[in-house]
């Protein structure tokens, strides 16, 4: 007798999800030799830049303290597919990870497979940046721990500045005219590589984050209000994105359009880029003493409009407990271990991925490793934009998704910023209304 359908199907979902698992992270790594003991818990990681490196350090330094062996999985660097990997893993109901690393914009995405922290780390979360716990508080439920928070950055060639008589840029029109100042100097001079401005445009989260930027810095609202109003049709946010569109092939690479964090510090950091948006995380990279620019990078806000205001979207990384796993309290602990102030103070130090902890912004340690750190990231954080996800919650990649794909489409010049934002303000309000629909059901 065959057995029940939705058994079937349960199964079905949990090969689904452990082939794209294995298809996605390759060969597991183990960090200890007792890999396949009963009480091996498993955690998931991103590998951008030096993060799949020192969360194996963190996870090593919790199982030589506790005994218990850890694997280390690494994940996709996009954060669309690894939401994706998740998503079909809890599907599957599966215990393959224990610990998530997730998104700052996922927790309402994937709270129900989430366990309530409060009780066990309820202690420690006033420790950390108040919005970003409450970010990860659902109905509640607090479904994770802050990791580390990202910040949108303007990353510049300070040589290259003062070579040329300019001042940081304090607005985007500054931006605009400094970067083709010195870009043409550049070629002209012999340099025939160099660009004036890189920056995340491939159609995915990465441009949710520049687009909010560019709309909030030039008072063009923030994509949904926290009301649930759509506010991205409107004639500011029409300019912002067509000075967006401006750039590319003029002071920014046709292939802006098709690369994330990784392909613009590959270019900034190789000498052929004045400006650069990006997190954290690029400043220890351009610092490594086989870097070209070493030295040579400084770091402010990120600019604004002419009557507008500094606007940095908020990012970050959480940790979560799959509530299908099998050894909750151990995956607990090392979720202390690894968001402690000794382990934040350790990865701000060695690879600059900014604290959630606050009191770390004062830390003489921290900040003689990451000078920018007490100023501009402490500035920023303290009027950061967020991306609309509690608002959108379980609907929020979708609304992520439309507006990427709207922007990308005036970027690449399939349509102009204002046909695109009309239709992607329709689209919106479609989707908030089959949230409160929905809500309203639930109820």
């Amino acid at each position: 007798m065959s057995r029940p359908l939705h058994r079937r199907r349960a199964a079905s979902h949990r090969v689904a999800a452990l082939t794209v698992l294995a298809t996605a992270v390759g060969v597991i790594a183990c960090d200890r030799g007792r890999a396949d003991s009963d009480d091996t818990i498993t955690i998931s990681c991103g590998a951008v830049g030096d993060e799949l490196a020192l969360c194996r350090e963190g996870v090593a330094s919790w199982a030589a303290e506790t005994g218990h062996p850890v694997r280390v999985v690494s994940t996709p660097n996009d954060a669309s597919e690894r939401l994706a990997l998740y998503q079909q893993i809890n599907a599957a109901g599966a215990s393959d990870i224990d610990v998530y690393q997730i998104d700052t914009i996922w927790p309402g995405i994937l709270a129900s497979h989430l366990i309530d922290l409060r009780s066990a780390l309820g202690d420690v979360a006033p420790e950390h940046l108040p919005a970003a716990v409450v970010n990860s508080t659902i109905a509640g439920r607090l479904v994770a721990i802050p990791w580390f928070v990202d910040i949108g950055m303007l990353f510049y060639r300070a040589d290259l500045l003062a070579a040329y008589g300019e001042a940081v840029p304090e607005t985007w029109a500054q931006l605009t005219a400094t970067a083709h100042r010195i870009q043409d100097a550049e070629r002209a001079a012999g340099r025939a590589k160099m660009w004036g401005y890189v920056w995340q445009g491939r159609a995915y989260e990465g441009l949710t984050c520049n687009g909010l930027e560019w709309l909030a810095s030039q008072g063009a609202g923030t994509i949904v209000s926290p009301d649930g109003v759509v506010t991205v049709d409107n004639p500011r946010a029409v300019a912002a994105i067509a000075l967006a569109a401006s750039w590319i092939g003029s002071i920014s690479p046709p292939d802006v359009l098709s690369g994330a964090e990784e392909e613009a510090r590959a270019v900034f950091q190789s000498g052929h880029a004045v400006f650069m948006r990006n997190w954290a995380y690029a400043w220890s990279l351009a610092q490594q003493p086989d870097s070209p620019i070493k030295g040579r990078v400084a770091v402010a806000r990120m600019p604004r409009g002419d009557d507008g205001s500094h606007a940095s979207t908020l990012g970050g990384w959480q940790l979560a407990v799959s509530r299908y796993s099998r050894h909750p309290a151990l995956a607990i602990s090392l979720v202390r271990h690894l968001t402690s102030r000794a382990q934040q103070k350790r990865r701000a130090m060695v690879g600059s991925y900014n604290p959630s902890i606050m009191t770390l912004y004062q830390d003489p340690d921290v900040l003689a490793s990451n000078p920018f750190m007490g100023e501009v990231v402490a500035s920023a954080l303290a009027d950061a934009e967020l991306r609309p996800s509690r608002v959108s919650g379980a609907h929020y990649n979708q609304a992520s998704y439309r507006f990427w794909t709207a922007v990308h489409d005036t970027l690449s010049g399939r349509s102009t910023a204002a046909e695109t934002l009309e239709r992607l303000a329709r689209q919106l309000r479609r989707l908030i209304s089959q949230r409160h629909a929905a809500t309203e059901v639930r109820r």
